[in-house]
């Protein structure tokens, strides 16, 4: 590939999807097109930038899923799954108790791990929400992503890789050489396709914001336009999860980290009562129609 069509895509993925690739990455963007390439029939990523050029819309939206789809697994990370259980949701039912609801967002959700790891974790508590109304909504740029999502199967690898035993045990049922998770887990998330570069206000206000491992690969500019949005998409002492590599030191001042809580920030406005969501609430059991 020359450098003038990797510049192309360079500039046609951050318009497109936030992604800033810096200038010695053409080979993962070689590794990952190539295939796309020669599904397409063509035989080199000259020919794949010059039908792009040319305005073929299907293979731009291609070019946007191969390079966005990122890696996820059950748990990942572990330590924001702990801070959920231990400091999150005990906190979330004094302040929301009037309402007993919550609201959750999980974006770049990706295949589903993450979503689904959440709602584990509440169905686990379902005894400290009995009567709530959780709502748990993934949102992602790629729809094919989604659609794995919304199937709710995985591979003997995927559920190895950080899904305790006892939990695929009790979520999960084998069909075949894959693994399902129940319809009860999967009942309780909603699935919404979404670009994190475009208004998200219509999404409504969160209790909980889980945006892990996708803002790495933004510009700073970019982040601190996401933080921004993110922290009017926000209840009054919500709570939004970063990724490990990931802070919002330098980028904003709509948060600031969370002692002892490594990964967690709240937002730096006044705490006060969160609003009504309309529709929800009380008497209602932890799940949420999709």
């Amino acid at each position: 590939m020359t450098p003038a069509d990797y510049d192309y895509l360079r500039k046609f993925l951050k318009e497109r999807s936030g992604l800033d690739l810096s200038v010695d990455k053409q080979y993962l963007v070689e590794s990952r097109l190539m295939p796309l390439a020669r599904k397409a029939g063509l035989t080199t990523l000259d020919e794949l930038v010059q039908k792009i050029r040319g305005g073929s819309t299907t293979l731009g939206a291609d070019v946007v899923e191969a390079m966005t789809t990122n890696e996820t697994f059950f748990f990942r990370d572990k330590i924001p799954f702990d801070h959920l259980r231990e400091a999150v949701i005990p906190e979330l039912i004094q302040t929301r108790a009037s309402r007993k609801s919550l609201r959750i967002w999980c974006a770049a959700a990706s295949t589903g791990q993450e979503p689904y790891s959440i709602a584990m974790c509440v169905k686990e508590m379902s005894a400290q929400l009995a009567g709530w109304r959780i709502e748990i909504i993934g949102t992602d740029i790629s729809p094919q992503v989604l659609e794995k999502s919304k199937s709710g199967l995985y591979t003997q690898f995927e559920v190895q890789r950080g899904l305790p035993i006892q939990l695929l045990v009790k979520y999960f049922k084998q069909t075949g050489e894959m693994w399902q998770i129940s319809s009860e887990i999967r009942a309780m998330v909603q699935y919404r396709q979404l670009n994190l570069l475009q208004d998200f206000s219509h999404m409504g206000k969160f209790d909980l914001i889980f945006c892990r491992n996708v803002l790495i690969y933004f510009d700073q500019d970019m982040k601190s336009q996401i933080f921004g949005r993110l922290a009017k998409a926000m209840e009054p002492g919500g709570f939004l999860a970063l990724g490990a590599a990931e802070t919002v030191v330098g980028l904003t001042d709509a948060f600031k980290p969370q002692a002892d809580r490594r990964g967690l920030y709240r937002p730096t406005a006044v705490l006060a009562a969160p609003s009504i969501v309309p529709g929800m609430g009380t008497g209602m059991k932890v799940v949420s129609a999709r």
